[in-house]
């Protein structure tokens, strides 16, 4: 029951209509659930990359809204004076802290995407509509991590006749990096070329050329699709009374929370938190029946 193993067409809704909402609603509420269950759905799916990662940008989200509020002069509630003399607002601040933490959130959930969404499930989306846009899209999602690995190996190999990017003097180490930035620029051109050539020779580019794929939409599938779509539901119906709406300017109108919108941020949470929850729920499956394995052994 990972939620990578459903059909790709439903990964792909699913993190669309996440990110949308993410950087759409700009009311508080909405924001804390969209970033908590980010920042939860990565840590299960990264583990302490991912738990390091997501705590640097917690800083960059008040480093930003103090930028915000330097450089955008509205609101009627008066803080303080900047070195320009101009007033820095409770609402500026506000407003740059809601910008932030949607931009922190999405960033997560972009990082959750290049985790669940593999190049074969790109090439599955897109292979019917546009095979080279596929294709290319395959190629770079591929080739990101590649290029990781193969900078590290020639960092490391460099290092041994000591020519390291971290070995020497400044202007040395500038001079091994571009070295070494150099010949992984080459190796990735050469990579480029070969995968191209390799595509072409495998007939990718002909008309009515059908490609292997494993994914089938099955009952499964179905049940996952009926409950997004009854939660993407209610959340419009959220969007349609301004529940997911707050006014920073000229100054913060919030609208009063209600039950119903109590009702509205739990629908929501659930929607964010089901790839989670399908995932803990199989590895509580897993180990359920690993137990039942060794105890009748």
């Amino acid at each position: 029951m990972r939620f990578d193993s459903y059909h790709p067409a439903i990964n792909f809704i699913y993190f669309t209509t996440v990110i949308a909402c993410t950087f759409w609603f700009n009311h508080p509420v909405f924001l804390a659930i969209s970033f908590a269950c980010a920042f939860a759905y990565s840590v299960k799916l990264r583990g302490i990359k991912g738990l390091v990662f997501n705590l640097c940008l917690i800083p960059l989200i008040g480093l930003y809204a103090w930028w915000y509020s330097y450089y955008n002069h509205f609101g009627v509630t008066n803080l303080r004076v900047n070195f320009a003399g101009n007033y820095i607002t409770l609402e500026s601040v506000a407003a740059g802290f809601a910008v932030g933490v949607a931009a922190a959130a999405g960033i997560m959930w972009f990082s959750c995407v290049f985790t669940v969404i593999s190049s074969d499930k790109v090439v599955y989306l897109l292979g019917r509509i546009s095979p080279k846009l596929s294709l290319f899209f395959s190629i770079l999602l591929r080739m990101f991590p590649r290029i990781g690995r193969r900078f590290t190996k020639l960092n490391v190999s460099r290092k041994g006749i000591g020519h390291g990017a971290a070995q020497g003097r400044i202007c040395e180490k500038i001079l091994n990096l571009i070295k070494i930035l150099s010949s992984l620029v080459s190796w990735t051109i050469e990579e480029f070329i070969e995968s191209s050539v390799s595509m072409k020779n495998r007939g990718y580019s002909l008309k009515g050329r059908t490609s292997f794929s494993i994914y089938r939409f099955d009952n499964r599938d179905r049940s996952l699709v009926v409950i997004m779509f009854a939660c993407m539901t209610v959340t419009m119906m959220a969007v349609m009374l301004d529940q997911t709406r707050m006014i920073y300017d000229p100054e913060l109108i919030m609208y009063r929370i209600t039950p119903v919108s109590v009702g509205f941020y739990v629908v929501y949470g659930f929607l964010l938190l089901l790839p989670g929850i399908l995932q803990t729920m199989d590895e509580m499956k897993f180990r359920r029946n690993l137990k039942n394995t060794v105890d009748k052994m």
